[in-house]
């Protein structure tokens, strides 16, 4: 029998690609679903939760992004 839940890991570690996104929208970047397609913003962030869209649909990072991208800092 198939199952339709989506797997989640305990933990989550982001791609270079992950962060990279999540810092640029900290820093205040607008990104719209084209720029999210051809910068080809990750599914497991909007999955996770780190990623929102706002009523304009431009995609912004969520708490729970910035505490990733802090987490990730040197």
């Amino acid at each position: 029998m198939a199952s339709d839940a989506v797997y989640h890991a305990s933990i989550f570690e982001p791609t270079v690609d992950e962060l990279t996104m999540l810092k640029r929208l900290e820093m205040g970047e607008l990104v719209s679903l084209t720029d999210a397609i051809k910068r080809h913003l990750s599914g497991r962030l909007l999955e996770w939760g780190m990623v929102g869209k706002t009523y304009e649909g431009n995609f912004m990072i969520t708490d729970l992004g910035r505490q990733q991208v802090r987490r990730s800092a040197p």
